[in-house]
């Protein structure tokens, strides 16, 4: 399949991949600071942006992770081995890259993957589906109702710590594909098992907002289980998807996650 994305900037590669029902341009807050040092590639994962939708299968994870994995291959250099970040489920997939010692570097942005139980995992699709709820309720009218503070700041607030920074452009598209993606209603049953760690020193970095009210900041407990080297962050004021909420920051973390080789990895 080809993944539609962009490339910009120079210097070594950091692929950059969106969480569920979300898009290539959500790191677009990020372009400025992080184009003069590294070679950004973002991409829009299947059935999410521009990408065509995954065939039905029996693993969404696996299709998922091998779909990404080819494309990495194919955006990066001969001779290059690339870093990947992600948020949320792609934070997942940037981690099983590392697992399987595909990347030089792998950041993840509270990553998805780390539920105490089922029941864990189960609160959050219900989480998607309730927002989504809200956002079909609104119908044709949410480009409209959406120009409104009082209602779209509420309405973003579960996926952001600070709505403010949030383009009302964005708020309009986010809210459509929140009552389209198919893969929300497969999270339920979804396997985030993670694949066995190849190669332990590829150097790792979690970040997690401890304002994720999507993927609570308890679950970065578990992270060290799967993957001994990663290094754990928690971020005061910051929410499931922190791009907007503070672009200086989150930049400072995924060049400096990057910028990591081989046995550079600290706890």
């Amino acid at each position: 399949m080809d993944l539609p994305h962009d490339i910009a900037g120079s210097g070594p590669t950091l692929i950059l991949v969106h969480g569920v029902v979300h898009r290539r341009q959500a790191w677009n807050a990020l372009l400025d600071q992080l184009t003069p040092y590294r070679r950004v590639v973002t991409v829009d994962l299947p059935g999410h942006g521009e990408s065509a939708a995954l065939e039905d299968g029996p693993d969404m994870m696996d299709q998922l992770l091998e779909e990404l994995s080819g494309f990495v291959r194919s955006v990066t250099p001969p001779g290059e081995r690339p870093h990947v970040a992600g948020n949320s489920l792609g934070g997942w997939l940037s981690l099983a890259l590392a697992a399987r010692g595909e990347v030089a570097s792998a950041t993840a942005l509270s990553p998805a993957g780390f539920f105490v139980n089922h029941a864990d995992q189960a609160r959050t699709i219900y989480t998607f589906r309730a927002l989504r709820g809200l956002a079909r309720a609104m119908g044709p009218n949410a480009p409209k109702a959406l120009r409104y503070k009082a209602v779209r700041y509420p309405s973003l607030a579960a996926f952001f710590a600070r709505p403010s920074r949030v383009p009302y452009e964005d708020a309009v598209v986010d809210a459509h594909s929140l009552t389209t993606n198919a893969l929300v209603d497969k999270g339920v049953t979804a396997s985030f098992d993670l694949p066995p760690v190849v190669d332990a020193t590829v150097p790792v970095t979690v970040a997690w907002g401890r304002r994720d009210l999507i993927l609570p900041v308890y679950q970065a407990r578990r992270v060290r289980r799967f993957l001994p080297q990663a290094r754990i962050l928690v971020l005061p004021g910051i929410g499931h998807v922190p791009m907007t909420d503070d672009p200086n920051l989150i930049s400072t973390i995924l060049l400096g996650g990057s910028s990591a080789t081989s046995g550079d990895s600290r706890n």
